[in-house]
């Protein structure tokens, strides 16, 4: 692992056609992983980046923090809509959660355990972030979904094992997202809820597809809570 503003090393293999974000770097922001008291998983959305992702750090204002955000191959985690049938989106899905896995991974070997660790994403990655949160569900530093939903059609079961155990979690979107319904928010936070999260959810009337101060500052609150 480099400094900040570095890359950690890809840990998937670039000949598995099944792992497609395998072989996609890691960027980095804020404090270094030895030094850092707690840490931050960021997934960015469709068409984006790992970097552009990074640019909301400066606003969290936690230097001591570690920062770790994935590159999905072309920018894309998946295909098609998320609530597509899944199958349609593989393995792009299956590859964005190795990923978010290896980056755990990659945390906990530098002695930051799960409990302070955050998992934030942004529109297809809140999508990405709050499925692998329900899928893998532990005792998490918190779990942050700007504008996503858990995935899949509508009635998917949703028969996740495991416990969130009190993990703090955030969803914030517009209650007219084009891309996002708002129901699909209720649900993940009605998952997320019965998991054992500690779920706060807020619609903002007639707000685009971005992130907002009222997100940002809640988020900050997240992050300054880790750990203490």
């Amino acid at each position: 692992m480099k400094g900040p503003e570095g890359d950690a090393t890809a840990l998937g293999d670039p000949s598995d056609p099944g792992d497609p974000h395998g072989a996609q770097p890691v960027r980095t922001g804020g404090a270094s992983l030895d030094t850092a008291r707690a840490a931050m998983v960021m997934v960015h959305g469709r068409g984006a980046s790992a970097e552009s992702i990074l640019t909301l750090v400066p606003a969290f204002e936690a230097p001591d923090v570690a920062f770790l955000a994935p590159q999905a191959s072309g920018g894309s985690w998946y295909p098609y809509g998320f609530m597509s049938p899944t199958l349609d989106n593989e393995p792009g899905i299956s590859s964005g959660m190795r990923a978010i896995a290896r980056t755990l991974a990659t945390i906990a070997e530098s002695g930051i355990p799960v409990e302070r660790t955050i998992l934030l994403g942004f529109s297809q990655g809140a999508c990405l972030a709050t499925e692998f949160a329900a899928r893998h569900a532990q005792r998490y530093g918190g779990v942050a979904g700007l504008s996503g939903g858990l995935i899949g059609p509508e009635g998917t079961l949703r028969d996740y094992a495991g416990s969130l155990d009190g993990t703090p979690v955030f969803l914030g979107c517009s209650d007219v997202d084009a891309h996002i319904p708002a129901a699909r928010v209720q649900e993940t936070a009605d998952v997320l809820g019965a998991l054992g999260g500690v779920v706060t959810m807020r619609l903002y009337p007639g707000m685009g597809h971005l992130v907002n101060e009222d997100e940002v500052t809640s988020v900050r609150s997240m992050l300054a809570a880790v750990g203490t």
